[in-house]
């Protein structure tokens, strides 16, 4: 076969126009397959890893290896965890293989594609992105990432749970992508906007307020259980807010890395005011829409007083669309706009990231970074901590679960390296949620991943030096806030 052969580009990602070339796919396909099994059936077994944690890792490591490479649909990929979890043992049955599939997470997820199917398919998303661009004066790619970092800022006050708001906001940034050509300027931009929308501002505002994340919830929770200290939402909110002030400087490193926040909206404001016009008023269609949306936005916020669970609440509402004459929308168009690829993929990674956990992975390696980390300062227990907890998190998606097995660690191991367990977990569990290595490590990731924007390249690229940020910032700054509220961290707790 000749090498202009072997060069020619295949398509692989079912929803983004990138292409790579077929070498590449290949060394990637059978890279991770290879490695698969020869951690499956070459691999000694590790002193302290049991076996199931150990076949558990050949399939994270294969599914590392096709993302990364993306020499397979990400779909593919998704449907195939499963099996091989099965094949390898790591799991006895398939429906415990298949568990991700049914997870509240992931049904979420899937409802809030489907409202963007909805609102592309009316022209709704549309006509928002361009109030947005009009009343915020958004006429750049930097202030339209400065408006839609406000919304999800007060969006976290009303509606708990990342995933949701990301259903709030996924039309509206779709719309705003829209107004974008491709040019490799514009498609700069898109990744900007996306990239910053439905994965930094979202976990960074999900973090500051202690309703808008679970994992918040959970640290609170533990804090009151196993220390009797409890965490208000207004003091909360007073230990976390300096968080915010992060995003600045994420805003930069993204703004120098894909240099496309001064780039102006095709026509500026006037091509907006033209194309409000030509769309006209709102037809019925979208007012319908828009009404069913605000109301199930209402029914998420409300959640605590309904105790309908936020998954259940998307479903319903689902079926108020499917209402026989209230839209004129077939079955057909609503799939074609629907990202199926990418929930395969978020369902996949979810059935990996249990198995990950149940297997006893997780914990050997965390507790393989304890002999590492003791005896050093504590700026540097910090720092080997991120980045073992760093390395746990690219086979488990879920922040929920990486929370709710990583925190009663912290927790524990503080009093052995002699330092105060509230400031240490929040620190190491605040920058657990800052995983922007690869999409598929937290939710907010696949669902920005969803709109084809950006590759996992892409990602992981400028992903690396908002973690270095993120960990940088919580290290040096958010430490010694803590201890300014009355949380040292080099001082242990008193019994």
């Amino acid at each position: 076969m000749s090498n202009e052969a072997v060069d020619k580009p295949v398509k692989v990602a079912v929803h983004d126009k990138s292409q790579i070339p077929l070498r590449k796919a290949l060394i990637g396909f059978f890279s991770a397959w290879l490695v698969f099994a020869a951690v499956l059936y070459l691999m000694p077994l590790p002193p302290g890893m049991s076996p199931a944690a150990k076949k558990v890792l050949a399939v994270l490591l294969w599914a590392v290896i096709i993302w990364v490479t993306e020499a397979m649909p990400v779909g593919a990929a998704g449907l195939l965890i499963p099996a091989l979890l099965v094949i390898s043992g790591a799991q006895p049955k398939l429906p415990q293989a298949l568990s991700g599939f049914s997870q509240g997470v992931t049904i979420l997820a899937l409802v809030a594609f489907l409202f963007a199917a909805f609102m592309q398919l009316s022209g709704l998303d549309r006509r928002i992105a361009l109030i947005m661009v009009q009343k915020f004066k958004a006429t750049t790619v930097g202030r339209m990432v400065w408006a839609l970092f406000a919304t999800n800022f007060v969006l976290a006050f009303m509606i708990p749970g990342s995933v949701a708001r990301q259903g709030t906001m996924l039309p509206v940034v779709n719309g705003l992508v829209r107004l974008f050509g491709d040019t490799p300027e514009e498609r700069a931009a898109k990744k900007t906007l996306v990239i910053h929308a439905l994965t930094y501002a979202c976990l960074i505002c999900g973090i500051v307020i202690q309703t808008a994340h679970m994992p918040n919830l959970i640290m609170t929770g533990l804090f009151s259980k196993e220390l009797n200290i409890q965490i208000s939402f207004v003091k909360w909110f007073l230990l976390q807010f300096p968080i915010l002030m992060m995003f600045v400087f994420t805003y930069i490193w993204t703004g120098w890395y894909f240099k496309a926040q001064g780039l102006k909206v095709p026509g500026g404001l006037e091509m907006v005011s033209r194309q409000q016009a030509a769309m006209g008023k709102a037809s019925r269609e979208e007012l319908i829409i828009l009404t069913l949306f605000v109301l199930v936005a209402l029914a998420w916020a409300t959640e605590s007083i309904h105790k309908i669970s936020t998954p259940v609440v998307g479903l319903l509402f689902i079926a108020l669309f499917f209402i026989p004459g209230l839209l004129p929308y077939k079955w057909a168009p609503i799939q074609e706009k629907t990202i199926w690829g990418t929930w395969l993929m978020l369902a996949g990674a979810m059935s990996l990231s249990g198995a990950v956990s149940s297997s006893g992975l997780a914990t050997y390696l965390a507790n393989l970074a304890r002999p590492i980390a003791a005896g050093h300062h504590w700026v540097v227990i910090l720092i080997i901590m991120i980045i073992a907890t760093h390395i746990i998190r690219l086979g488990m998606l879920s922040n929920v679960a990486a929370i709710s097995m990583l925190a009663p660690v912290m927790l524990a191991m503080a009093p052995m390296f002699n330092l105060n367990p509230i400031p240490f977990t929040l620190i190491v569990c605040n920058t657990d949620t800052f995983a922007y290595l690869l999409p598929t490590q937290t939710t907010a990731g696949v669902i920005a991943y969803s709109t084809g924007t950006f590759t996992f390249a892409d990602y992981a690229k400028v992903g690396i030096g908002a973690m270095i940020i993120a960990a940088f910032w919580d290290i040096v700054f958010m430490s010694h806030w803590y201890a300014f509220m009355g949380y040292p961290i080099w001082q242990p707790l008193t019994p």
